[in-house]
């Protein structure tokens, strides 16, 4: 999700297309930086633990 999200910033600010892309990769990169810091922390997300 991460990658994804920074492909989509680039994508965003680099080729002439809305700038939609670019917020929803900016969206989908703090979402995957939440979820990489929970599961770091040991909390269940989405009802799974990882160990």
């Amino acid at each position: 999700m991460i990658i994804l999200g920074i492909i989509l910033i680039v994508l965003g600010y680099v080729a002439p297309v809305p700038s939609i892309i670019a917020t929803i990769g900016w969206i989908l990169l703090v979402v995957g930086l939440i979820l990489t810091l929970l599961g770091a922390v040991g909390r269940p997300v989405g009802r799974k633990t990882y160990f």
